[in-house]
């Protein structure tokens, strides 16, 4: 029954390949204005959310979202989420109207065009050189300087096991947020690995779960509280996966 199934997962992927590249060529022109200035990055984040809905809603995968928090306008918060499939980040998009800039790691700006945007927009990260990680953190200061919003998958990967539901998380985005006294932003993604993981002759459409938790508040901490904040949000993204298995 597998191999007949194998043409549909096919069809699936290119499917997604897709509808990545058909806005981007169309708003081409657009994407790039908006990346000429920082100033003027509101307007890409925009486009990117409009982007991210034609993707997800174009491969039959819905948003659903219950909301434990809400987010001020105009003001900086370091979103968090588990990490298990390249829709996290339209997902994390579509969910989010705070203009924020990803932290993510460099082979992603080998996709053909969206690469391009991709290097022109995120702050880049190659895991294995210690001394690319120490230019993420000036990025993201400057980031945060300008009012904008931060997102890390603190797993620092998608876990190379499927069966991990979630990996221990880098203390990075937790050292971020205490710097600079803004409030951790954790979600929670249900359904993305079912939906659309990395194993190529995987995934369905269908609905993805989504909920934001309560804001975990740096104010007041130090440096020597990150591995308390990161574990506190560890564990409130864990208790939900569990929840949903349950």
């Amino acid at each position: 029954m597998k191999i007949v199934t194998y043409p549909f997962f096919v069809v699936y992927r290119v499917w997604f390949y897709i509808l990545i590249t058909v806005p981007i060529v169309v708003l081409f022109p657009l994407l790039l204005l908006s990346t000429l200035k920082q100033r003027w990055y509101p307007t890409f984040f925009k486009l990117a959310k409009i982007w991210a809905g034609f993707i997800l809603y174009g491969m039959g995968l819905i948003p659903s979202v219950k909301r434990e928090a809400t987010y001020q306008k105009n003001k900086s918060y370091m979103f968090v989420s588990n990490h298990t499939s390249m829709t996290d980040i339209m997902l994390m998009l579509y969910v989010t109207k705070n203009p924020f800039v990803f932290v993510g790691k460099k082979e992603l700006s080998k996709i053909p065009l969206f690469g391009f945007f991709y290097r022109r927009t995120c702050i880049l990260v190659d895991r294995k050189n210690p001394r690319s990680r120490r230019d993420v953190f000036q990025s993201a200061q400057e980031k945060l300087r300008q009012g904008l919003s931060i997102c890390i998958f603190p797993e620092g990967g998608v876990p190379e096991q499927q069966s991990i539901l979630l990996d221990s998380f880098k203390d990075g985005a937790f050292r971020l947020a205490i710097e600079h006294q803004i409030d951790i932003a954790p979600m929670v993604f249900f359904d993305n690995k079912k939906r659309f993981s990395f194993s190529f002759f995987s995934g369905s459409p269908g609905k993805l779960r989504v909920k934001t938790l309560a804001l975990i508040s740096t104010k007041g901490t130090s440096l020597d509280n990150k591995r308390e904040l990161n574990q506190l949000t560890r564990t409130a993204i864990l208790n939900e996966l569990k929840h949903s298995l349950a």
